[in-house]
């Protein structure tokens, strides 16, 4: 009776944790069930006459089974203490109980304790427990490669490593039904290494890992950062105004908090450049250096180099500039610097805690920079220096002496910094260069790809194919890199955006459920302009380890060019290759091709190329800010859609950390070492790191401890020496 009670306890706790914690399906209930069976059938076997005390009594029916009367549970008392001793049962069910304590914890104990109890001869009364429930009670069973879909896509992987692109880019109606299409984004995936049923079996996946709920909740402000404890709504940043009070955290209106920023910044943008917002000694500020690194530096550069040949850009730019600041190299500083006027420039300073060391130190500098011209009165600051932050970090901006009335535009713990080009991270610099009109259309191109994600069935859901294609890519097939291949110059940035985008997101070991992964996740991203890359690392995609790309095109380029004589235009040329790198790829050259070419027999070796290597090709209309909006929220959502199957947590960051805080350390190490008269070697406790550390130490100098340096920041030559022309060409309304 005691075991049959301890059963049921445990058996309702683990449901109750696994509904409302974890969602986990009936099925666990369903198994734990099932075992119960198999072990009131062991004890049946070896006492056939008589029933048990009920020992594991199902959940579901043990509050409905009648009770043994007294009589007949007197007569069998001995024997069943008997069969106890034997079996254990009170041991087992209280280690039962104590495992589903601490099933969702991700506790080791769990499965130390029930491997001792399943060895054999572990005692006297000991009886092994089957190799199920030991399995049922592991870590690793709260692992999505424990479940049967995705077990379902390991078996058919062998399927697939039998295939050949070659063969499957010839099935016609497998070619048409491979692509998705939304507002003029065009996506072709027909030569991945996949079949209808791969993609079957993958949305089978999507629904096991609840990747529909797991959206919604996203979206919906749900704290699915759970590290952090915070939601995740980059999106709403780019939310229309009828979506005001649709999201509400924390009994805040999230939309309208956003919209309220951004009129904020609409209204300052266009005062700077109108010149009704001047700087100290009156000067309209016509340049802009955004200081910021990681997120707040990779994506608005990105999105600037993206406008920057626009022909909408390129007229709303003349007469500014737009410089980023984001290493901490002094050589930074000085290219940043270079035939700057200081009395025209107006610094951007990006940085959601206002800690960062590195932004936090350039930040200084520029701030001393400014006050090396133009005195240090606190005003210098006031109209010279802009904060991008948290709300929560006002105290800090306001330190720095910068004006929180007007110069200081929030964006939230919710966004992070991979994520927040569409916050004012990116909507300060972009709009003081190119006006806040022109940064308004990339943020509708973000949400109409934003409305795709949320609202298209998974079948036509693009960033869902190329999410769960990126989980079959790298978690069955071991393909762990791949590259970003923007067939436009203008998108020179996006690799490096992409590559911190995932990286940074995915780069992770551990689920929710606090359980190693034991399956591959997190791709090594990389990338280069075509045809650029074609002539550096293209050798290795076609011969060398396989690595699926993503080629990006255009039907227009942003700037045409056709020389007389020439039948192709410059970009109908781009493009050919655009076309013909995937079809080379999947392909292959075989040895038969080579023969029939006359290729020398011992060249052959060298000279066929396998194929069989998976790629997407997307095109585009044109390359407008539109398009730019379209092609970041995409890659944004093939992320968490990929974070989201592997049940990972792809919106924090721990391991930045590890790094930035040893840093800390070794910079305490290095201000001891300059303070002292003698040349006493450094210990910070690791031989390794002390070596090279005194040899920096001992065969290098600090500049602070020197005075009148020819190279110190305040005697370079500025635009005093090298004047800037001065013009006033009005920004788009002037001269051309």
């Amino acid at each position: 009776m005691i075991a049959s009670l301890l059963l049921t306890l445990s058996c309702l706790l683990l449901l109750c944790s696994s509904f409302t914690r974890h969602g986990f399906s009936i099925n666990t209930l369903r198994r734990i069930n099932y075992e119960r069976r198999i072990w009131k059938s062991r004890i049946l076997k070896a006492n056939p006459k008589k029933d048990v005390d009920r020992v594991g009594s199902s959940v579901v029916n043990s509050a409905d089974e009648d009770e043994s009367d007294d009589a007949d549970a007197n007569q069998q008392h001995a024997h069943n203490n008997n069969l106890h001793k034997r079996f254990a049962p009170k041991v087992a069910w209280d280690r039962h109980h104590q495992a589903t304590l601490h099933l969702l914890h991700g506790d080791e104990t769990i499965v130390d304790a029930l491997n001792d109890y399943a060895t054999v001869g572990t005692s006297p009364h000991s009886q092994p427990l089957p190799k199920r429930v030991t399995r049922l009670f592991s870590p690793n069973s709260q692992l999505v490669s424990s479940s049967k879909e995705w077990k379902r896509l390991k078996d058919h992987q062998d399927k697939i490593e039998k295939t050949h692109l070659r063969d499957l880019l010839m099935d016609k109606e497998r070619c048409d039904s491979f692509f998705a299409e939304y507002d003029g984004v065009y996506v072709d995936y027909s030569r991945n290494r996949a079949t209808q049923e791969t993609i079957d079996l993958l949305f089978e996946l999507a629904e096991k890992q609840d990747l529909k709920g797991k959206m919604e909740a996203m979206v919906s402000g749900e704290k699915i950062n759970f590290t952090e404890k915070r939601a995740v709504l980059h999106t709403a940043c780019r939310a229309g105004r009828d979506q005001i009070g649709s999201i509400i955290v924390d009994n805040v209106d999230v939309v309208n908090e956003v919209h309220e920023v951004l009129d904020q910044i609409k209204e300052f943008t266009e005062g700077v450049r109108s010149g009704t917002i001047r700087g100290y000694t009156g000067k309209r500020l016509r340049n802009i250096v955004s200081v910021g690194i990681g997120g707040s530096y990779l994506g608005p550069e990105f999105l600037h180099e993206s406008l920057k040949t626009e022909p909408e850009g390129i007229n709303a730019a003349l007469g500014y500039s737009l410089r980023f600041l984001s290493n901490v190299d002094p050589v930074d500083v000085e290219r940043t610097c270079t035939d700057l006027d200081p009395e025209e420039t107006l610094i951007v300073i990006v940085s959601k805690t206002f800690t960062t060391a590195e932004t936090m130190l350039n930040a200084r500098t520029m701030r001393q920079w400014l006050w090396d011209f133009m005195g240090n009165d606190k005003e210098v600051v006031r109209k010279h220096v802009v904060a991008c932050a948290s709300i929560s970090s006002s105290d800090k901006v306001a330190e720095f002496g910068i004006d929180t009335e007007n110069y200081f535009f929030r964006f939230w713990d919710w966004v992070g910094g991979r994520y927040s080009v569409c916050s004012a991270a990116g909507a300060v610099p972009i709009g003081l260069l190119y006006g806040y009109d022109l940064f308004e259309k990339f943020l509708e191109g973000a949400r109409s790809m934003d409305h795709h994600f949320f609202n298209t069935p998974f079948e036509k859901n693009i960033p869902v194919i190329l999410g769960l294609l990126g989980v079959w890519n790298m978690s069955f097939l071991g393909y762990n890199t791949r590259a970003t291949l923007p067939y436009g110059q203008a998108l020179l940035k996006l690799p490096a955006h992409i590559q911190q985008l995932d990286m940074e997101s995915n780069g992770k070991c551990m689920t929710r459920q606090n359980v190693d992964v034991d399956y591959p996740v997190g791709e090594v991203d990389f990338g280069e302009p075509g045809t650029n890359g074609q002539h550096s690392f293209y050798q290795l995609l076609h011969m060398g380890q396989t690595v699926p790309c993503d080629f990006i095109g255009f039907v227009q380029s942003q700037h045409d060019l056709c020389l007389d004589e020439e039948e192709l235009s410059s970009h109908d040329e781009l493009m050919a290759n655009f076309f013909a790198q995937p079809d080379a790829l999947a392909n292959g050259k075989t040895v038969d091709e080579l023969r029939s070419e006359g290729c020398p027999e011992e060249l052959i070796p060298h000279r066929s190329f396998k194929g069989n290597r998976p790629s997407n090709s997307m095109l585009l209309p044109k390359l407008t800010a539109y398009a730019t909006g379209q092609i970041l929220s995409l890659y944004e959502h093939r992320t968490a859609v990929q974070g989201f199957i592997w049940d990972i947590n792809s919106f924090d960051q721990y391991g930045v950390e590890l790094g930035k805080k040893l840093a800390i350390d070794v910079r305490d190490h290095l201000k001891e070492a300059r303070r002292k008269e003698n040349n006493e070697d450094v210990k910070t406790g690791s031989p390794a790191t002390d070596r090279i550390l005194n040899y920096y130490i001992q065969n290098g100098r600090s500049i602070c401890e020197q005075e009148d340096e020819s190279d110190s920041i305040e005697s370079k030559k500025t635009h005093r020496d090298y004047p800037p022309s001065h013009h006033n060409l009005g920004g788009q309304n002037g001269k051309l």
